[in-house]
């Protein structure tokens, strides 16, 4: 039992890992109805004991599934604990989970934390936040009364509570680790941003993140208008109304919205957090550039087939050099035929695959990690890793294939149990080397001594030393070089820069002009 600043809470020691945990936990009231689109509130008080030994419903979202399936709830901001069975103070990793800003909860079987928490001796925090429309769509262009980024306030706001109670379940408030994948790897770099979040934690760590995943205001307001049509509002609709529009039926919306969009494939999708000047001042590669984000310790890396599925996408070499070409000049169309140049032109499958996936994750982690290391040590790293039916599936070390690896749980999502009639020596080798240099970062700020710095060229050595963990580990000294080249002439700081018949249509609908400034 163990008292926190809204009331006590009674865990349960997990009778198959041995771990203390405690589920559900409540940092912040519920964001439904007038609260809805503003920034969270901290956890009403409670009389008595609070039982939390259940999962709490994670964030309102759909089901990867045909049907529409609705779960979740706007009474969603909760945390789950887990720590060893001891009384030790302890380091503490606040984990943000992935799933496109749009699904997602801290309980996935997965992101449960039993066993990282055990084998690198940690407290581990993982946290529900506001998804979709709900926590990742600015709606200030039907009205001020709102915030820019709901669920950036809500993780701000779980950062606080680690700081304010965390020292009662054992772990040490000088000593957090910010840790996410995907669009949690994303929210680490966000919070790094984030003015709100500084000196809430001491190192950070973003796995396979989308870094240039931002929206500018007019980007927002294109999204917000789509949302107002799908649900057959009016021009006119105020944040009133939406607010008086079931939760269900916004988030179908949504998921219609992420998925019949022409822009995803120009990587612009539906929800993403707003440079808005105030919780994310600038976006995250001009912050990292001008020295502005935390200066903590930072691990940044990403998987060497994140977009394998992108081989799938297009039947012909005209259309995909024709659907590559499009991407990117609708951010930098004088330097795109420069990138398009480094991946021959993107007209095969692998290498169309391969700048997708650079696009999104690689080249945009390499700009925030060169940029970082001016200002704190940082370290980079590649996953490599994929099994014997991963490659004969033609998938390799896909999107989210390092989460089983540093979790440790072998069959923890649907892909891994691919591998369930495989041999787990390899994998057992790769997660026991992931999770030593991770659990050396979350005890001292530093991986494990034979992981270089990503540092600088000097005459005795190379620079940009990458770790590579596939079977066994090694070092490589700035791969793809002639790709980082290329990428570092591109602006990939907003989407639509050329879309003169974007900026008419909204001042139109809305029947104002959409500031062009980003911090505007």
């Amino acid at each position: 039992m163990v008292r926190t600043s809204s009331g006590q809470v009674r865990g349960v020691v997990d009778p198959l890992t041995g771990a203390r945990t405690w589920r559900g936990v409540p940092f912040g009231a519920s964001t439904a109805g007038p609260q809805r689109f503003r920034a969270p509130r901290p956890a009403p008080e409670w009389e008595g004991v609070r039982e939390a030994v259940e999962y709490a419903p994670p964030a309102v979202q759909t089901t990867l599934s045909l049907r529409e399936t609705v779960v979740g709830s706007e009474d969603c901001l909760t945390l789950d604990v887990v720590r060893p069975d001891t009384d030790d103070e302890l380091p503490v990793v606040v984990y943000f989970h992935g799933g496109t800003f749009v699904t997602g909860a801290s309980h996935e079987k997965v992101l449960q934390g039993h066993y990282l928490a055990q084998s690198t001796n940690v407290v581990y925090v993982s946290v529900n936040f506001r998804l979709g429309a709900l926590g990742y769509l600015d709606m200030r262009s039907l009205g001020d009364d709102c915030v820019a980024n709901p669920a950036l306030y809500d993780q701000i706001l779980a950062l606080r509570w680690v700081h304010d109670n965390i020292a009662a379940f054992g772990g040490n408030p000088g000593a957090v680790t910010l840790m996410g994948e995907s669009a949690g790897g994303a929210a680490v770099l966000h919070l790094m941003c984030a003015p709100a979040a500084r000196g809430l934690f001491h190192r950070a760590i973003a796995q396979s993140p989308p870094s240039a995943s931002v929206h500018s205001r007019v980007q927002a307001a294109m999204w917000v208008r789509k949302l107002i049509d799908g649900l057959s509002l009016p021009r006119d609709t105020t944040l009133a109304d939406l607010r008086a529009v079931p939760a269900d039926d916004i988030v179908r919306v949504g998921r219609s919205m992420m998925l019949t969009g022409k822009e995803v494939v120009q990587f612009n999708t539906a929800f993403m957090p707003t440079v808005d000047g105030s919780s994310l001042p600038r976006h995250p590669i001009d912050a990292f550039a001008a020295g502005e984000q935390a200066s903590v310790p930072l691990i940044i890396g990403t998987n060497s087939d994140e977009a394998s599925f992108a081989k799938a996408m297009y039947q012909t070499t005209r259309s995909r050099q024709r659907a590559a070409r499009r991407a990117l000049e609708v951010f930098d169309a004088e330097n795109a035929l420069m990138v398009l140049k480094a991946y021959g032109y993107a007209g095969g499958r692998a290498d169309f695959a391969d700048l997708i996936a650079d696009a999104v994750f690689w080249a945009p982690s390499v700009m925030l990690a060169t940029a970082h290391r001016v200002s704190a040590p940082t370290w980079m790293y590649r996953f490599d890793y994929a099994s014997t039916a991963m490659h004969l599936l033609g998938l390799g070390a896909m999107h989210s294939a390092d989460l089983v690896a540093v979790f440790g749980d072998p069959y923890a999502t649907r892909v891994s149990k691919l591998d369930r009639f495989g041999s787990r020596e390899a994998f057992e080798e790769v997660s026991r080397e992931m999770q030593a240099h991770w659990g050396a970062f979350f005890h001292t700020g530093r991986p494990g001594e034979k992981w270089p710095e990503y540092g600088f060229r000097r005459d005795d050595r190379p620079g940009r030393a990458t770790a590579v963990f596939g079977k066994g580990f090694a070092v490589e000294y700035d791969p793809k070089a002639a790709q980082r080249r290329a990428w570092e002439g591109f602006d990939m700081r907003q989407w639509g820069n050329n879309r003169d018949d974007l900026m008419e249509s909204l001042a139109e609908f809305f029947g104002f002009d959409i500031p062009e400034s980003d911090d505007e």
